[in-house]
């Protein structure tokens, strides 16, 4: 004999379903919030170059995102909060879904979704230390510091990204990159690397060199 759902237990069903959607579209929002720094640090880790800034147009709408964010796991909170109590089931296949239909599996979303958002502020933990300054005898007149103006940075995940890779450059002696200032300063040794190289470097992981300036030389 099949199942039958009275009028009641049909509109708590509809709406646990419209509260399962709530919360898929606040994880969709959330992701979309911080894909400007999670490709680049998915890009350091998987050693895949040339689509690090390729979600750089997100940053101005990230904060419209979050908001988005926060307003739906509000609604589907208040809607979980104030479901009226289930009726009991021996339905097999109802009680395969209690788990994802429980305030418990919504807090576990809900997590997921905060730390996807607070992911600028930790990147930097998946990212190489910086290397420790060179302490080998160097020829000073070969040294030269450049800046290169960069384009596609966003986060600090993208300055950490930008720092490994150079860092990793032979002749490069110090790499220090600001997204909010949207540049790096690099010395390095120019009798061991160069300027094109620098730039390219830059350029296959994603970002733009728009100029460069010479500091010192």
């Amino acid at each position: 004999m099949g199942f039958y759902a009275t009028p009641k237990e049909q509109s708590l069903m509809i709406t646990q379903t419209g509260n399962t959607k709530s919360w898929m579209a606040g994880v969709l929002a959330a992701i979309a919030a911080s894909l400007c720094c999670i490709t680049p640090l998915l890009a350091l880790l998987g050693g895949v170059s040339g689509f690090a800034a390729s979600f750089s147009w997100i940053e101005p709408y990230r904060p419209y995102l979050i908001a988005l964010t926060i307003a739906v796991f509000a609604f589907a909170w208040y809607k979980k909060l104030n479901l009226p109590k289930q009726a009991d089931c021996d339905c097999e296949e109802d009680n395969k879904k209690i788990f994802l239909q429980s305030k418990s599996f919504l807090g576990i979303v809900t997590v997921v979704a905060a730390l996807l958002i607070a992911l600028p502020y930790y990147a930097h933990i998946f990212y190489p230390k910086s290397p420790v300054t060179k302490v080998s005898v160097m020829d000073n007149s070969h040294m030269a510091t450049v800046q290169l103006n960069i384009s596609g940075m966003d986060c600090e995940a993208c300055t950490l990204h930008i720092n490994s890779k150079l860092s990793k450059l032979n002749g490069v002696w110090e790499a220090n990159t600001s997204y909010k200032k949207s540049f790096a300063i690099v010395r390095f040794d120019s009798t061991k690397t160069s300027l094109n190289s620098l730039k390219n470097k830059v350029t296959d992981i994603g970002y733009k060199v728009v100029s460069s300036n010479i500091i010192h030389k």
